[in-house]
């Protein structure tokens, strides 16, 4: 403020002559960019869509999960293990002989039948069959594996070879049906030979149902 000649001027304590300011807004060389408020909501709509999105992927993941695992717990639990046991020999001259294991160490899920010598598949699977075979050596051995009576799966069979015994087994992963049955029988003109420790045997269990 400048007091120009022949001029005056006058105040006292209550402020009669001032000086004052204040900045109203600053000036840039380029306007600010204007909010644009409806493309932000669009901005903020489309992010809350994605993340929708992507929660209805891990939603879907973990039911899949979920499916998966109540599949695997309602799985059905099939081992068995049998043997012939006794004390003796069983021999055929006069056909084919199905062999009836009678001696059961494990039968989990009742799959197989100790009174027929039969397993029978309760779901559609692949299973892990296995067996083993003894006798003397005076005279042809064998055990056979059949599927459905019908068809030869596996097969152990020992000639004659003197003084002593033979001891044979054999075994596979096998696909099966629900329903299908697995039988040993003893061959014509054939022997097999067990006692209580279980020498010739016959066992199983699903690997995994189809």
């Amino acid at each position: 403020m400048v007091l120009w000649h022949d001029t005056q001027i006058w105040d006292n304590s209550n402020h009669h002559s001032t000086f004052s300011g204040f900045l109203l807004f600053p000036m840039v060389d380029e306007p600010p960019t204007e909010f644009d408020v409806e493309a932000e909501l669009k901005s903020l709509q489309d992010s809350v869509t994605e993340l929708r999105t992507e929660n209805l992927g891990v939603k879907e993941r973990l039911e899949a999960t979920e499916k998966e695992l109540q599949a695997m717990r309602n799985a059905p639990k099939v081992a068995f293990a049998v043997s012939l046991g006794g004390n003796g020999l069983q021999k055929t001259t006069s056909g084919s002989k199905t062999l009836v294991y009678k001696d059961i160490l494990t039968n989990i899920g009742q799959a197989y039948n100790s009174e027929t010598g039969v397993f029978t598949a309760p779901v559609r699977g692949v299973y892990y069959i296995r067996f083993t075979a003894n006798a003397p050596t005076n005279f042809p051995m064998s055990a056979v594996l059949y599927k459905n009576n019908a068809a030869i799966q596996l097969i152990a069979h020992e000639q004659p070879s003197g003084e002593g015994s033979d001891t044979a087994s054999n075994g596979a992963a096998l696909l099966l049906e629900q329903g299908d049955t697995l039988s040993m029988q003893l061959w014509h003109n054939t022997q097999i030979w067990d006692n209580s420790n279980h020498h010739s045997t016959f066992s199983g269990f699903l690997l995994f149902p189809m």
